[in-house]
This record gives structure tokens, sequence and C-alpha cells, in this order.
């Protein structure tokens, strides 16, 4: 029998929008206060076809039982008024939104050819329907959130798994990393200071158009199409220099220069709402010259010669050079795996140039000074020790520890969430579509569909 985690809401929100409905719509079942359409089910089949054709017959089933499952999720979130806010959709929206643009290059035709319909459109389209996700995944994470294994269950789970069942894993490293951000020479600082204070004495003496400029000169290419404006947010959102101005402003008002990491900003609040601003901006990044590179690599390895001859520890090393906004500063130069969340890299998870650097490097091993690139593509080098390596290995409870406890969380938070949704289907009025009669994978649904 297979099984199966629960299905989003919404599969992937905005990329439906491309699915193709080929039935009538029509309501297929009843959740509470929450209705299931046919389109619902309909589209994610098209998505997850698409992304594997040879799927098993009856998976419109599985389908039908997942969104089942988070329209019972989303009935109990209302009972229990748990709260999302208008400012938080509208944020994950405009991200979401965003994300999508940035692989079209920003190119709003490409957009509005693809889905269409215009980006205000799309919003207006989806806008509820993310909120129902987010009240979802919220009413699941507070029943989940307590939900913990001792170290006796991470090995009484170990033990249920058959010896032969056991996974194969390859070569993984630990890796430290000191990244080092190269700094501005004064002439190309003093330069973008010059060039934002004649874009804001534009605005503030000529009365010319934030928006404009801000199209036109901002080097924030993500905002610079919208006019500049960042959308709503809460505290939290902006980097604290930026963050400081912007809440202190009247409504309409300009700043003055704003230094943060990013660059300079004239900023201009459109509006509050609580604890909430929307804001616009208009930043202009100092140019990095090849001897401010240069300058960065020598530094780098000087300190990396430093270390290596003893007269300075690693740890002491991220702490006096290490960039701060690296996840690695904080946790003594050690890298952390954003896909498993512990320290441990197969090869395959690495950067390739990480992985280049510490292909022939023995434990304990240093490299030189090497460069590379942020998302924005902005320089910045990094000096990598190896920190460990394993061979390949199966799994075992002592070079594994970390893997298997979580392995052993999920399938505890698995058997969580069903038992709380069969207790749930107990008390809520369910009704399903006939035309779902021969799946037997909603039986524990359809069983309960009579309710006085």
């Amino acid at each position: 029998m297979r099984t199966w985690t629960l299905i989003p809401l919404l599969l992937l929100v905005l990329t439906s929008l491309s699915a193709q409905k080929v039935v009538i719509d029509k309501v297929v079942g009843t959740v509470g206060g929450e209705l299931l359409l046919l389109s619902e089910v309909e589209e994610q089949y098209a998505l997850m076809t698409a992304q594997n054709p040879k799927l098993p017959a009856d998976i419109r089933c599985d389908i039908m039982d997942g969104i089942l499952s988070a329209k019972l999720l989303l009935n109990q979130a209302k009972l229990d008024s748990v709260e999302v806010s208008d400012e938080e959709v509208e944020s994950q929206l405009n991200a979401r939104i965003e994300r999508i643009l940035s692989y079209m290059n920003n190119d709003l035709e490409q957009f509005e050819t693809y889905y269409g319909q215009s980006v205000n459109e799309v919003k207006e389209q989806f806008r509820e329907d993310l909120r129902s996700q987010i009240l979802t995944d919220r009413m699941r994470g507070q029943i989940m959130s307590d939900v913990k294994v001792t170290p006796a269950e991470v090995r009484a789970f170990f033990q249920t798994i058959p010896r032969d069942s056991l996974p194969y894993f390859n070569s993984e490293v630990e890796i430290r990393e000191i990244v080092y951000k190269p700094k501005i020479n004064e002439e190309e600082r003093q330069r973008a200071i010059d060039k934002l204070t004649e874009l804001r004495r534009r605005i503030v003496e000529n009365g010319e158009d934030f928006a404009e400029l801000a199209r036109k000169f901002s080097d924030d290419g993500g905002s610079a199409r919208l006019g500049g404006e960042l959308g709503w947010a809460r505290r939290g959102k902006f980097v604290p220099e930026f963050e400081a101005v912007a809440y202190n402003l009247d409504k309409g008002e300009i700043s003055e220069i704003v230094e943060s990491e990013f660059g300079f900003h004239v900023l201009q609040l459109l509006e509050r709402r609580g604890n909430s601003i929307n804001v616009r901006h208009i930043l202009v990044k100092p140019q990095i010259t090849d001897a401010d590179i240069e300058k960065a690599r020598s530094l780098l390895d000087s300190v990396r010669t430093r270390i290596l001859l003893d007269s300075m520890s690693f740890s002491l090393a991220v702490k006096r050079f290490g960039y701060k906004n690296t996840q690695s500063y904080n946790n003594d130069g050690r890298a952390v795996n954003p896909a498993t969340g512990n320290t441990f890299f197969e090869i395959g998870d690495l950067e390739p140039d990480i992985y280049f650097t510490i292909d022939t490097m023995k434990v304990g091993g240093i490299s030189k000074p090497f460069q590379f690139f942020d998302p924005l593509g902005e320089p910045y080098f990094r000096i990598v020790m190896l920190d460990s390596r394993t061979a390949p290995h199966r799994a075992s409870l002592a070079l594994d520890y970390f893997k298997i406890q979580q392995a052993a969380i999920e399938s505890k938070k698995n058997e969580f969430i069903n038992n709380w949704v069969a207790e749930k289907i107990e008390n809520t009025f369910i009704h399903l579509d006939a035309m779902y009669d021969g799946c037997p994978t909603l039986e524990k649904w359809r069983a309960r569909q009579i309710r006085p």
C-alpha cells in the first residue's frame, strides 16, 4: 500500500495558471465550510503528470485525499480564528511574483504573454488562494509544533529499518569558511553619494517624479521597474539602517541619503498601516574597482598565512575578517547545507568552485583565496578549510544520527497529523462526489459523510 504525505492546498501557487482545465468545474467535495472544486484536483494532476508521466492510474484518489486533508486544516484554522494579516499575504504574493519575473529577466511582456494576464490581475486572482495556503500551513505548524523525538525513539526508529533497506550515503565533507567582502574605495564611494545627492535635489527642489527617476537610475533592478516601490512590509524585513529611517518618515516625506550594505538610498514613505509600511527608494551602488578586488585578495591571503603559521586561529579570523551577514559567520565558520540543515555536504551539494578547491585537499587544509559572486552579482572572496571527510558508507547511528533523527521526526509528524485528521473527521461535515466512489484511499472520508 502506498502512503502519501499531505498534498498542499496549492501545490505551486501561480504555476497552476498555465495548467489546462479540460473539464467544466464543479464542487466535488465539502469539508465543513470549505468547498473542493474539480479544477483543484485536475490542476494538481496536470502539474504532477508534467513532472512524471508514469504516475499510478489512481493518482487522482491520492490527490483528492491530500486536498481534503488540507481543506480540513483550513476549516479548523478558521474555527480557531487563526490570523493572517493582509500585509503578510501581500508580502508573500509580491515575493512570488518577483521570483517569477526574475526568471523572465523582469520582462513584463513575457510575463503577460505566458499567463495571459497582467501582474495585477494575477495578484487579484490568487490573493485569497494564497491566504488560504498560509492559513493551512500555519494550522499544520501549530498542530505539530510540539512533535519531538527522544534519543531512544531515534534508536527505535532506526532498528525498525531492515538491514538491507538502510540507505547508502556517499562521501560527505564538512567545511569552514571565511567570507570577505571587498571594501569600496573612497573615490567611488563619494561618486555614488554625489550622484544620489543630485537625484534627491531634482526630486525635492525641481519637483521631478520620484518613480520616474527610480526607473531610470536606481541600481535595484527589482524595484526600479515599479518606480522604486518595495511593497508592504513589517519591521524586520529591511536592513537596520534602511528600516530605522523608513519608520521615522512621514507620509510622502523624502529622506536624506541612507547608507547600507547595498549602497546608498533615498527613501520616500508612501503609506503606513500600524506596524507595516509601503516605501519606495532609489539605490545607487558604488562601483568596486580592480584595485579594490586585488586588495581584498591580498588581505585574505595574509589572513590564511597567519592561520597556517599558528599566529591566529581560524575561529578568531572568522570573527575579525569574516562577512557578518553570511550564515557561517555565526557558526564558527562552519557552512550549513541548506538542503539538510546540518553541516555535512555530499560532493554534489557543494558549489562547483568549492568542490574543485577541496577535491584534492587533506583534512585540515586551507585553500588560497578565491573569488565568487552572490545572486546580485556582487563580488566576494573566501578561503575554505576542509574540516572532515567521510568515506561512502551504509547508514549508521554513529555517523548519521542527525539524518536518522530528522527521518524519525518526519515519521512521527506524519503519524501525528494522520491521527489528527482522523479525529477531526469524526466531528466535521463531509461530502464527496460519487465520481470518487472507487477510491479506497478515501474510505475514511466516505464512511463519515452522514452527519446529524
